[in-house]
């Protein structure tokens, strides 16, 4: 895991830009970092910077830029397969002269071209120039677990992992783009990948699972090298539990390679018990856990985790939420993110992967993208009933979902078990609340959920909106950010590109078992971690009230929430303070209020940032 930055153009960069691009970059790589500039053939000027957090290949030898003959080098992130890959390319005659991934990235696209892409397994964002060919290659993994950001500004394409890195070296602020945050107020985070928009007018997130190549500055047309859809393939469920089994053990086999210790967060749900599982009781790996626990008994998972924790045995730490300074710690991590934070979840994680980086770890392993891979939702259940509604048995489906998932829906719509047989392209529970939250605005917005069409199975279709087009690409910016807040990297151990493939072979009607969803991965888990956690028919995950952490009758409180703010030209400073006064019992409140002071926030911080 590290920080890329670059620009390529007509105008060379200063070096009071480069250093203050660097000091920005610090967090995301404080063990190194490094600058390369060049010209072109054509005239311009291309300019690297790197800041590196040492996982592989701790040695000096494997710093960025990292420069072989004609090729230059930087990339965000970890190739897991790249001691296969090496192998594959020293038979067909590479030498190496170091011990990580970045050399077999450089080797890989020597040998393959920009092919390259579709040989490595893992999580990047590179940028790779070819002096002999006089282009500019661009790519994001398959996922988008690494950020890669474009600015086109001045003729000159700025890129990096972060938004502050572009404004960084060009010297430039770029302005709020109001309208996204109006739809994040109202509409909430799964609106915000579709609409293609960032937080600032002009800078634009390059796609995941795509590549560009540039031979002159412009903005990049990346094309895309992967896609995945659903094809089922006749098989029993049998034969799908034993594959998934070996799919997820490789893919958490992969995502252990480190020449550094790793940690894994723990929470009381099947995703991360699953993972650690197969890390401590399948690969006898040694795993430090952290988990932080709630007092609110809706959100309360320390019955689990400490069964979780003695079941494997491993180290582990117990975090406690703090109660002091909340705006404070929030106003930090936003001015770090320099966008607002998504939700609560995530300010959480940041917490975690503090101690994480207290204890010396530089690596945790998270469950990222299991909801949408093996199907994990409350509404996914619906959506499933709806596709099996011609069984014979489906009287007993309907049943099954009454006494295990259906107990813990509190969305009235989604209490209907036939609600998208009746239904079936209603979509109002996605961006619940909307009409409520839009009046808060002093200018109303509506902006209507739409679904993108990736196949004509009901189920299926959501699924893989939430993997590629909704869910899992904010979640995945959102994990990076929180992680590398605390110079963490983090691994998504279900994101496998393999096991995505597969999973999405498998016949809709495998999904759920046992009135069960989300049972291929439970399955996978039997024998290696706690029955009670895989048979727990609950939805658990790290998650708060935003009360948990604040006292809003708190008269200092107030006074710096409603405190003069650029925010307060977007929403109605009075009917803010209305909501402070009021008891904020549902949880639709509780997220909208968080929103609301995460965006102040961000308003608050980018007005100060002076790139």
């Amino acid at each position: 895991m590290c920080g890329i930055a670059g620009a390529f153009g007509p105008t060379q960069i200063s070096p009071d830009r480069i250093t203050s691009c660097h000091k920005l970059m610090a967090l995301r790589g404080p063990d190194g970092e490094g600058h390369w500039s060049s010209d072109t053939a054509a005239g311009n000027h291309i300019n690297f910077l790197h800041s590196r957090l040492s996982i592989v290949d701790l040695a000096e030898r494997s710093n960025q830029p990292f420069i072989r003959n004609n090729l230059s080098l930087i990339f965000n992130g970890e190739i897991y397969n790249h001691f296969e890959l090496r192998k594959e390319l020293e038979a067909l005659g590479h030498n190496f002269q170091t011990a990580g991934d970045t050399e077999v990235v450089l080797e890989a696209y020597r040998q393959w071209g920009a092919d390259f892409v579709t040989h490595l397994e893992g999580m990047w964002a590179i940028a790779l120039y070819d002096s002999n060919q006089g282009r500019l290659v661009l790519s994001r993994d398959r996922f988008g677990e690494k950020p890669l950001y474009l600015w086109w500004a001045d003729n000159c394409l700025y890129f990096g992992s972060e938004v502050r890195f572009l404004m960084g070296l060009s010297g430039k602020k770029a302005d709020v783009n109001v309208e996204h945050l109006r739809r994040f107020l109202v509409n909430g985070y799964k609106s915000l990948f579709p609409s293609e928009d960032e937080y600032f007018h002009g800078i634009k997130a390059f796609p995941a699972g795509h590549i560009a190549v540039l031979e002159t500055p412009s903005m990049p047309s990346p094309k895309p090298f992967w896609s995945v859809g659903y094809n089922p393939v006749p098989m029993t469920q049998e034969e799908a539990l034993e594959e998934t089994f070996s799919k997820v053990r490789r893919a958490v086999e992969l995502r252990l390679r480190a020449d550094v210790p790793v940690a894994l967060r723990l929470s009381g749900g099947i995703d991360s018990n699953v993972a650690l599982g197969m890390a401590v009781q399948e690969l006898e790996q040694e795993i430090t856990t952290f988990s932080v626990v709630e007092d609110d008994p809706r959100y309360d998972e320390t019955a689990s985790i400490l069964e979780a924790i003695k079941y494997h045995g491993c180290a582990h730490e117990i975090i406690k939420i703090p109660k002091e300074n909340f705006l404070e710690r929030l106003y930090g991590l936003v001015d770090y993110f320099g966008k607002p934070m998504m939700t609560i979840s995530y300010y959480l994680h940041a917490l975690v992967s503090e101690h994480i980086h207290k204890a010396g770890f530089k690596v945790s392993l998270g469950g990222t993208g299991a909801d949408e891979i093996f199907s994990g939702y409350y509404d996914h259940y619906l959506f499933w009933l709806a596709e099996m509604k011609d069984r014979t048995d489906f009287p007993k489906l309907v049943e099954g979902w009454q006494e295990s998932y259906g107990k813990f829906v509190r969305n009235p719509f989604l209490q209907d078990p036939e609600a998208f047989i009746k239904q079936p392209t209603k979509r109002d529970h996605i961006f619940l609340g909307a009409d409520k939250f839009s009046s808060f605005l002093k200018e109303p917005f509506e902006e209507q959920h739409h679904e993108k069409v990736f196949c004509e199975p009901i189920l299926r279709n959501r699924m893989l909106n939430e993997l590629l087009h909704e869910t899992v690409p904010v979640m995945l910016h959102e994990d990076d950010l929180s992680a590398m807040a605390y110079s963490v990297e983090n691994r998504a151990v279900y994101l496998d590109s393999e096991l995505v493939e597969f999973v999405s072979t498998v016949p809709s009607e495998h999904l759920f078992g046992n009135s069960l969803p989300k049972y291929l991965l439970r399955r996978a888990g039997k024998g290696i971690a706690p029955n009670s956690i895989l048979t727990n028919p609950r939805k658990q995950g790290i998650n708060a009230p935003v009360t948990s952490f604040i006292d809003f009758n708190d008269d200092a409180v107030q006074e710096a929430i409603l405190d003069d703010s650029l925010v307060y030209d977007i929403i109605q400073k009075d009917k803010v303070e209305e909501l402070l006064n009021s008891s904020v019992e549902l949880n639709s409140e509780s997220k909208f209020l968080f929103s609301v002071i995460s965006a102040k926030l961000f308003m608050d911080s980018h007005m100060a940032f002076q790139p």
